[in-house]
């Protein structure tokens, strides 16, 4: 079986998450989500973080029909959970580079474009209120 593995914090959910899993679905059987611990989203993007508790990103993203696992890591980044998951193929969203992805010595990498006027900054700073969250 084909696993792929995409990890984030995935605090505001918006279509560019779900093109993101769409995208992983397409390229496997089975795809787990990590996802930052609120924990460690503190520590990476703050104290005002997360918006969504742990809870209700795994709640949101297990009822996303392109998600067959989702996994909460505690650690800065994924590196661990991936060498406990061992994915055929690790997919980051975003403007990385393979060789930057954390991981890439253990899987191939895809990255998938972002989707544009779809990020949970755009949603942040929106001031038009052209997107409703």
């Amino acid at each position: 079986m084909k696993k792929v593995f995409t990890n984030g914090c995935f605090d505001i959910l918006h279509r560019g998450h779900f093109e993101l899993l769409k995208y992983c679905k397409s390229l496997g059987e089975w795809v787990i989500v990590g996802i930052n611990s609120d924990t460690s989203i503190k520590r990476i993007k703050g104290s005002s973080r997360p918006y969504n508790k742990e809870d209700d990103r795994i709640f949101m993203l297990q009822g996303c029909k392109y998600v067959d696992e989702v996994i909460v890591f505690d650690e800065d980044t994924p590196l661990q959970l991936i060498k406990k998951v061992l994915p055929s193929l690790i997919v980051k969203g975003g403007d990385y580079k393979a060789e930057d992805v954390i991981g890439h010595e253990i899987a191939d990498v895809k990255i998938f474009n972002y989707i544009d006027g779809y990020s949970t900054t755009r949603i942040l700073e929106n001031k038009n209120n052209d997107i409703c969250i």
